[in-house]
């Protein structure tokens, strides 16, 4: 988000480019300048902060998976939810994604590798709440603006498209369920993957399964997980 216009898909800014113009986003740009004017490290850098966005055009949709804030470790944020670049060790949630997957499908996991832009580039859009976090400090971004913008970005989704899983992993993503249609759309819960919580019911909920198989009951195309 830095000055020069904000870099996004033809097909999202159909949807999204007036939100970009209201009070709370121009707020939310000056805040981030100024944290870059004062050296306050921040994630992801700002050419991957609407990484997701770019990587799933919203015409290609198929399923959200929604986090909280960006990763606040150097190198790890990239703009999607969940993954990390691939030269960066995935941090503990994602080994019980990965855990899960390999147990749900029977697929091999390369547990080196978290970078899931193969997910975002079939239809997976990977979208944290709150775009960007200060150095070593967790959800410190968390009432920037960042979340006004998500919840838009939620709303969008349920009314415009139809047959879209939501995959929401913790009581946090579970608490945006009221942006969504459940008429039109599949919601799949289950406690969040982090080591703290994963044994309460992540293991063993087949999120990835259950989406192929929604998908495949709409015609749609399924997930290469």
């Amino acid at each position: 988000m830095d000055k020069q216009p904000i870099q996004l898909h033809p097909s999202w800014l159909m949807h999204l480019q007036e939100e970009f113009q209201k009070d709370y986003m121009i707020a939310l740009k000056f805040k981030l300048q100024e944290l870059k004017k004062n050296k306050i490290i921040f994630y992801p850098r700002g050419s991957q902060i609407f990484n997701a966005f770019n990587l799933t055009p919203f015409d290609k949709i198929k399923v959200v998976i929604l986090g909280q804030d960006p990763y606040h470790g150097p190198n790890q944020a990239h703009g999607l939810s969940f993954s990390v670049p691939n030269s960066v060790k995935p941090p503990p949630s994602l080994m019980n994604i990965f855990k899960e997957l390999q147990s749900d499908i029977g697929k091999t996991i390369d547990y080196k590798k978290g970078n899931l832009e193969h997910w975002a580039q079939q239809g997976v859009f990977l979208l944290n709440t709150t775009l960007t976090v200060e150095q070593s400090k967790p959800l410190s971004h968390q009432h920037y603006g960042w979340e006004k913008f998500t919840d838009k970005v939620i709303n969008v989704i349920s009314e415009h498209l139809e047959n879209i899983v939501f995959i929401l992993w913790g009581s946090f993503a579970q608490s945006k369920k009221s942006l969504i249609d459940s008429k039109k759309h599949l919601i799949l819960t289950a406690p969040h993957p982090s080591p703290l919580s994963a044994h309460r019911g992540f293991f063993g909920s087949k999120p990835f399964s259950q989406t192929n198989n929604f998908l495949q009951s709409k015609q749609i195309d399924r997930i290469d997980w």
